[in-house]
């Protein structure tokens, strides 16, 4: 769990800031890729497929969120996670 609480101390936006848009996404996007390398070796496993779906739909929702309230931030979280946009 050490990955999750530098991933959380590298995007949040104040000291007690664990559920912002920001941290969010970089946490998802984490567990999306880890999930991806999961799914690439075992192939048939398709509880965990429809688990990395409904994974990249809210990560969708949330830049979707982010894109409308705060562009800036946006750029800033799409660039640094390697996102397309």
């Amino acid at each position: 769990m050490e990955w999750k609480a530098k991933t959380i101390a590298e995007f949040k936006r104040h000291e007690r800031d664990t559920g912002s848009p920001d941290v969010q996404i970089a946490l998802l996007t984490h567990r999306i890729n880890h999930l991806t390398e999961h799914l690439q070796r075992n192939k048939k496993d398709h509880s965990s497929r429809r688990g990395l779906l409904m994974m990249v739909s809210q990560r969708r929702r949330l830049l979707d969120y982010l894109h409308d309230t705060d562009l800036q931030r946006y750029l800033a979280v799409t660039k640094k996670l390697k996102l397309r946009h």
